[in-house]
């Protein structure tokens, strides 16, 4: 079957699944496969839960009629994907990055829902899994498409592009995050430059955070740059009145915009907030409603969360870690005009052969610092000899936690996504 026939059934049956656990009725089930999986082993069993078609690359049963048989599941998935976005003219905004890039997307998606009709990644669906189910999910009502793009290797996000076929764009940074499969921070900029590349290659637009040096230069050649930054007189300036609880942003020569008061933790957030307004203004979304709608957002699943537990206060950003990332979070920590400041810090992952060194110079940056207790969780911090408290899980950290009875601390919580160190709250 050839993609634009496939492409009639999905536009009867526009809603497609991949777990037969989440099956709504006349879902279309796509039959992927994984390291210890096979979507085909689950075909017949997604009929009978109600699925209109599903669609499989491992011949089951002759000639059913509810069973679409192709050479490549996924292929045809990220194909159907591309059929689907070549129907849309309207702007499709893809945002990678080392970090932040998932605070961004949210608040670029806010700002822009709120005088758009927007159609964004949910969650963390920002593989290639996640990223063509997200441009399958659009409805002929878009207006705008944010899609968050994530990557652990070259070649990744040029993939992504050429079905995502975006015509604006941005990088938050690039920063030291899934080193053993970049390569290297050299190897990272040249993954996410791939962003940068499609957009040059297709006379695209580029939002680019005019601070970073390197951004500069990786945009260079692209024709259409809308610049923002904290630094620079160049499109949207905005600084830092004050991160403590909450990040607090003045635009420079924009009265509407004067101050925003946000509920986001961390002066390191101040680069997303400005890329939001960048992108608010850009598509001419009314100012009151660009500060209005960052100012409502709250950040969820382990995201830089401000947390109140009994009389102690917890910074929870457990969502994902790297150096770049830790270092920015423990500093803004150590700022932070509070007495009794415990930090309680997970391993990270997707480093190589440079994960001790950058384990140690963690280790390091806590030490050049005054804190009421150091917890350090998994990960390569067990490799390294450190004065400070340690277990090998956050649920062991969640036992000695309880058995503290903390009274009137303030806590960061940060690690890796594998290190779960939100359970240490449970």
């Amino acid at each position: 079957m050839n993609i634009s026939d496939l492409y009639a059934i999905y536009q009867q049956y526009p809603s497609v699944q991949t777990d037969t656990r989440k099956l709504k009725q006349n879902d279309l089930f796509f039959a992927l496969k994984g390291p210890n999986f096979n979507g085909n082993n689950y075909a017949l069993q997604a009929l009978e839960a109600g699925a209109a078609y599903a669609i499989i690359d491992k011949p089951i049963v002759v000639n059913h009629p509810q069973l679409i048989l192709v050479d490549n599941v996924l292929e045809t998935l990220q194909a159907l994907a591309k059929f689907h976005r070549e129907q849309f003219t309207v702007p499709f905004i893809a945002i990678t990055g080392s970090n932040g890039k998932t605070t961004t997307k949210e608040l670029v998606s806010t700002v822009l829902s709120t005088h758009y009709k927007t159609y964004t990644t949910q969650g963390n669906l920002n593989n290639h899994i996640g990223i063509p189910l997200t441009i399958l999910s659009i409805q002929k009502d878009a207006e705008i498409a944010v899609i968050e793009m994530g990557a652990n290797h070259q070649k990744e996000i040029e993939g992504y592009c050429l079905y995502t076929l975006p015509n604006y764009g941005l990088i938050t940074n690039c920063g030291k995050a899934h080193l053993e499969g970049f390569g290297g921070v050299e190897g990272v900029k040249k993954g996410k430059g791939e962003l940068y590349d499609f957009l040059r290659n297709t006379n695209g637009t580029a939002f680019v955070y005019w601070d970073y040096d390197y951004l500069q230069t990786m945009s260079n050649g692209i024709k259409n740059i809308v610049h923002y930054s904290s630094k620079e007189s160049v499109g949207t300036q905005g600084f830092c009145i004050k991160s403590e609880p909450f990040l607090e942003v003045s635009i420079e020569n924009n009265e509407h915009l004067k101050v925003i008061k946000t509920q986001l933790v961390g002066e390191y957030n101040l680069p997303n907030v400005l890329c939001a307004v960048a992108i608010g203004l850009f598509f001419k979304v009314p100012e009151e409603k660009i500060k209005a709608a960052i100012e409502d957002y709250a950040p969820s699943n382990s995201r830089s969360q401000l947390i109140k537990k009994d009389s102690n206060t917890i910074v929870l950003d457990a969502y994902n870690a790297n150096p770049t990332s830790m270092k920015a979070a423990i500093e803004n920590f150590a700022k932070l005009n509070e007495k009794d400041k415990i930090l309680m810090l997970g391993g990270m992952m997707e480093l190589g052969e440079d994960s001790i060194n950058e384990h140690t110079a963690i280790i390091q940056l806590i030490q050049q610092y005054s804190w009421y207790k150091v917890v350090l969780v998994g990960g390569d911090f067990e490799k390294i000899t450190h004065p400070f408290i340690y277990f090998s899980n956050a649920l062991e950290a969640n036992t000695w936690f309880k058995e503290q009875f903390f009274e009137n601390k303030y806590f960061l919580i940060k690690g890796s996504r594998s290190m779960q160190m939100e359970k240490i709250l449970l």
